[in-house]
């Protein structure tokens, strides 16, 4: 018997099949029951014919976007100093837009903004940095635990290199903040909201402040995200702080914040990951949050995501918002193609470009394992669903489904989403888009 919580969303209907492949179903049925997917059909079958249908056909049906690394803080700041380098730009921009968050008025309507753009658009699930403030963390967790998204939000971690408004006065006064952050986290009983340790990178904590984390780590079992071989400066910058490390990887290795078995963990970039670093992050099962826009923003370089991919590397996308000016992981998409074509013909003809395929696979498939069974409708997958208006073409003619992928991917169809659905709970958007539909 089907269940009353069954439904289904009819359309056409594009996820990834593989890395490689796009799996499309024109005028298809996908169908969810209990938050869960119960896969896509061409036709619905006998036992299912009686479900609730919610007709979009002539739209797209995407499974819902994953950003696996975003700055909420920064969101206020995004698309401003875009002529500079990383350091110089965290400076100058990032630091000092980080300390108003002081300010909890400030961080109120901050904070509210960014999550109702991340309601407006096609991202289901993302990964977030707040600041070092505890009371503004918590206000941010409070806002995206009512948006009805899942995500995974870090109290900062910086005791050096960082401005006197920023910089935490110990590596103990640190742990013991985020201690109480996560007492505080625990009391709140979220649902959809959860807690993942944050120290910015290497530069900005001390040795004693990332080991006190490992411990916190091993204790908690709680995930890591940071930031890894974003720059080059940054890269020298690591080697001279950590001369302990054979690489920048190593650093967070030796303090045991490096992945493994009961430390999931992403790292933001790896430009510079050469292949000794690649192999060790595939080695440690560490996910690696590609971020195109933010790459070529901040003069940062094109990371080298074929060789990740050929090597069998955990793969997926970031906006980086605000070193990325888009909060758009549709947009990012984009932009990884075409960050690949310049690193293939500027840089490696050895490594050939990413396909729209591939880069939309990272895009789901790709950042949604982090999160478990995510970013697809296979059988078992949460339900998180993206309907995106599809307007015909201005001379009418009929194009398949991975051309509308693609021409949605390339023209901003993150402003084009009338319905979206997380573990099958559909969430609200704003008017205009659902007059849209």
């Amino acid at each position: 018997m089907v269940s009353a919580e069954c439904f289904a969303l009819r359309g056409d209907i594009v996820q990834s099949a593989d890395v490689q492949t796009l799996a499309c179903v024109e005028d298809g049925y996908a169908v969810c029951e209990k938050g869960r997917s119960l896969g896509v059909f061409p036709q619905l079958p006998g036992h299912l014919e009686q479900v609730e249908v919610r007709d979009f056909r002539g739209h797209l049906v995407i499974p819902g976007l994953v950003d696996l690394h975003t700055h909420a803080p920064q969101f206020a700041c995004r698309g401003m100093g875009m002529d500079l380098e990383l350091l110089d730009w965290l400076d100058a921009y990032t630091f000092p837009e980080e300390a108003r968050y002081l300010d909890l008025d400030y961080a109120a309507r901050a904070y509210r903004s960014f999550a109702d753009e991340m309601v407006k658009g096609a991202t289901t699930r993302a990964l977030v940095f707040a600041t070092v403030h505890l009371p503004a963390t918590l206000l941010l967790m409070d806002l995206l635990e009512q948006s009805g998204l899942v995500t995974m939000v870090g109290k900062v971690n910086m005791d050096r290199n960082a401005p006197d408004a920023l910089r935490e006065p110990s590596a103990q006064a640190s742990l013991d903040a985020t201690q109480e952050w996560l007492a505080s986290v625990r009391e709140r009983a979220y649902s959809r909201t959860f807690p993942i340790l944050t120290p910015r990178f290497v530069p900005s904590c001390s040795d004693g402040l990332l080991a006190g984390l490992s411990a916190l780590q091993r204790e908690s079992a709680l995930p890591v995200q940071s930031h890894l071989s974003e720059n080059r400066s940054e890269v020298a910058w690591v080697r001279r702080l950590r001369p302990d490390a054979a690489g920048y990887a190593e650093a967070y290795l030796n303090s045991g914040l490096l992945g493994g078995p009961c430390c999931p963990t992403v790292m933001a970039h790896c430009v510079h990951s050469d292949p000794r670093e690649a192999s060790l992050l595939l080695e440690r099962g560490v996910w690696v949050a590609h971020c195109p826009v933010s790459n070529t923003c901040l003069s940062s370089g094109v990371a080298p995501v074929r060789a990740f991919l050929d090597k069998g590397l955990r793969i997926g996308l970031g906006t980086d918002v605000a070193g990325g000016y888009s909060p758009s992981i549709l947009h990012a998409v984009a932009e990884a193609v075409k960050a690949s074509k310049l690193r293939w013909r500027l840089e490696d003809e050895a490594l050939a470009p990413l396909t729209l395929a591939e880069a939309f696979c990272l895009a789901t498939r790709g950042g949604g394992s982090f999160f478990g069974r995510a970013g697809a409708f296979d059988e078992g997958f949460d339900f998180d669903a993206v309907v995106l208006r599809d307007d015909p073409p201005p001379c009418g003619e009929k194009i398949g489904l991975e051309a509308r992928l693609e021409r949605l991917v390339y023209t901003g169809a993150d402003s084009l989403a009338v319905d979206k659905y997380v573990a099958g709970r559909r969430i609200p958007l704003p008017q205009a888009a659902a007059d849209a539909s």
